[in-house]
């Protein structure tokens, strides 16, 4: 399904603020919902609605190639994505896309850049999680913590040195018949980058593209630059956005408490999984990271989640062009040095 609307742009947890421009171009918008299991948007400036739509059309073919990539619940015909890795755990190696080989390599640099705290190997954890958030969905009234001992148990089938990748026969294989791939940590951030990168092949100029609030800035409006919203999570509906963020071909991506989770007696659990701990990271509320990489931005608020703000701020400060913001729970506000200059 999709929806296309010069001048509007509803995004359920990001506010965009515009301005009227005299220029000839006009601006559309797109959304989407059939993809990675969230809202998908793109606003751009264009000639025309035509052209507008044939490149908005040619972007959502390529999201929706890495939406199927990247699934772990469903099969498709005639595609080996990576449910197909996942069911031939420990039997045999498979032979894959360049895309999914890129995204597996991208996820085990980051697993060394941040000390494990980013694992694409991590799903036999965060399955007993989702099938916990699930039913509890489905019956709030009976919704339990996970077991311990289950969780120290999956544990043991998340090393990352058994997703055994050859680039030459570009096939991957998990050693580990119990291991799980997960990329939710970073694969909609990667799909962002690398269909927006396309889209600026194919002549798109001036564009925002929000998946699910990932946000992947190319050029600017012609009024300036991109912004998006970092949601207030302790705030209400009226003040939902607490910063405002100038983008230009950079991304914002953020990680919070208040997107995904259950409760248990009143206990918050979301989805984001300290590796160290197996239970829902209690650093922060919400990490923010700016990038000029989407799936860098993702893959990094992750971690820094799952890190102290200390470990995490020495992480982002030693990184060129990359900035963060923690919203604590103690409704304190930490910024790395530069993001600041990003606040309008």
């Amino acid at each position: 399904m999709n929806r296309i609307k010069p001048f509007t742009c509803v995004l359920a947890s990001f506010l965009f603020l515009f301005s009227a421009t005299g220029c000839a171009k006009e601006r559309y918008t797109v959304s989407w919902f059939d993809m990675f299991d969230t809202v998908t948007i793109l606003l751009a400036y264009s000639d025309s609605e035509e052209s507008f739509s044939a490149q908005s059309q040619a972007l959502k073919a390529d999201l929706t190639e890495y939406h199927k990539l990247y699934d772990i619940y469903h099969t498709y015909p005639d595609l080996n994505n990576l449910k197909t890795i996942n069911d031939n755990a420990g039997i045999a190696p498979v032979e894959v896309d360049q895309r999914i080989i890129d995204l597996l390599l991208l996820g085990k640099e980051l697993y060394a850049l941040t000390d494990g705290q980013v694992n694409i190997a991590m799903g036999s954890v965060l399955s007993i999680w989702h099938d916990a958030r699930v039913a509890a969905e489905q019956s709030p009234e009976s919704a339990t913590v996970p077991d311990t001992e289950l969780l120290q148990q999956a544990a043991e089938h998340t090393n990352i040195d058994d997703v055994i990748i050859d680039e030459q026969a570009k096939t991957v294989f998990l050693a580990d018949p119990e291991m799980q791939l997960d990329v939710g940590s970073l694969g909609k951030g990667y799909a962002a980058e690398m269909a927006m990168r396309t889209a600026q092949e194919n002549g798109i100029e001036n564009a925002l593209l929000s998946v699910g609030g990932n946000l992947r800035a190319v050029g600017e409006k012609p009024s300036g630059s991109w912004t998006g919203g970092i949601q207030n999570p302790w705030g209400d509906a009226e003040n939902a956005s607490l910063y405002t963020i100038e983008l230009s071909d950079c991304a914002l991506v953020t990680s919070g408490d208040y997107q995904r989770y259950y409760e248990v007696d009143g206990v918050r659990l979301h989805h984001i999984i300290d590796p160290d701990t197996l239970f829902p990271a209690g650093y922060a509320n919400s990490v923010s990271v700016i990038c000029p990489d989407s799936a860098m931005a993702d893959g990094l608020s992750t971690a820094l989640f799952n890190m102290s703000v200390e470990d995490g701020m020495a992480l982002i400060e030693s990184l060129e062009n990359t900035e963060a913001v923690w919203l604590l729970p103690d409704k304190t506000v930490k910024m790395s040095s530069g993001f600041a200059d990003f606040c309008k």
